[in-house]
């Protein structure tokens, strides 16, 4: 069987035991890079090599990085930090430009708590706009989950970019910068207008008021909590610009410091230090239940290091195989334009089976052999990040989460959440990766 043969099996393979056979995505990527492997041709020890080095190269970035922004993340949203983001906003811009401090919200918060943690925690917010105004539920719901899927999808230290970042060898300095450039406009497009049209067009209302709230007692300051969440940002990007020659640094030393304190490792251990003790210990939570917060947000952490892991194995296949040589080439004859390529890569994975975790992990396994064969800069390979994200988050639909989980809390019927979130993360991938072309082109 030919090499490219080879690999559109192990695709379908792929696709097949999510699908088909409800196998985990873990156990999926796995079985069809070794089914693949033996496609191709390669023997027993080599495949077995590559599964470990392809496992062992990947992990040892992305599980660090991944752990320790789950750990702040839990711990930031344990304290408030999302509840006085959005509170702070709403009270400064006022009601008649909440659906901006909605999209602000999603945008910012997004960054160090996962996506579905943030929305349910932040969605009471919208009910009391939506009672308040007696406005469509959409009009705030679609800013702020757009503003929350734009950055948890584009913008480090989210697992999705970390990911598809380590497997395309890609500075996250890099990848925050040019993830937040192209955010701007998704947003505006996605969230905003789209929020305005669609809340015109289908009036939701929030479902009646509960006694009951989880809500922290007291409010974490919005200064003090966007300090924090900016510090691990600020951090890798000063540590980007010193490494790339952007920000001159004469001596040896400070260059030095900033360069260790810059790497998203360093940067991200700094930022647990301070919210453990700031939020955590200045706040009144004991060690043990700090312990407990940040060893619960592994759960969900652990799954997304086992899938990148198991991505960096279906990549390397790819390489040992001579596959990406062989994809280069044929792109390179056909004229297609990588950029394009890993979008529409991206976005086929993910309209199939769902996940938008998956079609970014496996969208870049197959961008991956294909990058030394071109010179691309730094801002440029971001740009193939941000594009991969993007299409990661396109239609989604009855065979992802979000779409039940957006449906049941706006308490929509299936119609209206195609009409309004299906929509909405559609003009997010197409607006995305419109944004991270131009910035492909002129980045070279």
């Amino acid at each position: 069987m030919s090499v490219i043969l080879s690999v559109l099996a192990g695709i379908a393979l792929l696709l097949i035991c999510i699908l088909w056979l409800r196998l985990p995505a873990f156990i999926s990527l796995l079985l069809s890079s070794i089914l693949t492997g033996l496609f191709a041709g390669l023997d027993a020890k080599t495949i077995l090599d590559t599964v470990q080095q392809g496992m062992g190269s990947t992990l040892g970035f992305v599980a660090v990085v991944v752990g320790l922004g789950a750990m702040f993340g839990a711990i930031l949203e344990k304290s408030g930090g999302a509840e006085s983001i959005a509170q702070w906003l709403v009270a400064r811009l006022g009601l008649k430009n909440a659906p901006l401090s909605m999209v602000l919200t999603g945008f910012v918060v997004a960054i160090p708590v996962f996506f579905d943690v943030a929305f349910i925690i932040l969605v009471p917010i919208v009910y009391a706009l939506q009672r308040k105004t007696g406005k469509s539920l959409l009009l705030y719901a679609i800013p702020l989950l757009s503003g929350l899927a734009i950055t948890h999808a584009f913008v480090p230290p989210t697992p999705g970019p970390v990911a598809v970042a380590d497997i395309l060898q890609v500075d996250l300095g890099w990848v925050i910068a040019l993830g937040f450039l192209a955010g701007i406009p998704t947003a505006l497009v996605s969230g905003l207008l789209f929020g305005k049209y669609i809340g015109g067009k289908i009036f939701i209302e929030a479902p009646s008021e509960s006694a009951k709230s989880d809500a922290p007692q007291q409010i974490p300051d919005f200064g003090l909590i966007l300090l924090l969440i900016f510090i691990p940002i600020i951090l890798i990007l000063l540590g980007t610009m010193v490494k790339s020659g952007l920000l001159p640094v004469e001596s040896a030393g400070l260059k030095n410091a900033i360069q260790l304190l810059g790497h998203p490792f360093s940067a991200l251990i700094v930022a647990n230090l301070v919210v453990w003790y700031v939020l955590g210990i200045r706040s009144g939570y004991s060690p043990a239940e700090l312990f407990r917060i940040s060893s619960k947000s592994m759960e969900s952490a652990g799954t997304i290091i086992l899938l990148t892991g198991a991505g960096g194995v279906f990549k390397q296949v790819l390489v040992n195989t001579g596959a990406g040589e062989i994809i280069a080439t044929t792109f390179s004859a056909w004229g297609m334009p990588l950029i394009l390529f890993a979008f529409l890569a991206s976005a086929s994975i993910r309209m199939l089976q769902g996940s938008a975790t998956v079609a970014m992990i496996a969208a870049a396994g197959l961008v991956a052999p294909i990058i030394p064969e071109n010179s691309f800069t730094m801002p440029q390979l971001a740009a193939l990040v941000v594009s991969i994200a993007a299409g990661a988050s396109i239609l989604s639909h009855v065979n992802d989460s979000g779409f039940w989980l957006v449906k049941e809390y706006l308490g929509m019927d299936e119609k209206q959440t195609f009409r309004s979130w299906t929509v909405m993360t559609t003009l997010l991938a197409l607006t995305g990766f419109a944004s991270a072309a131009i910035l492909f082109a002129v980045s070279g």
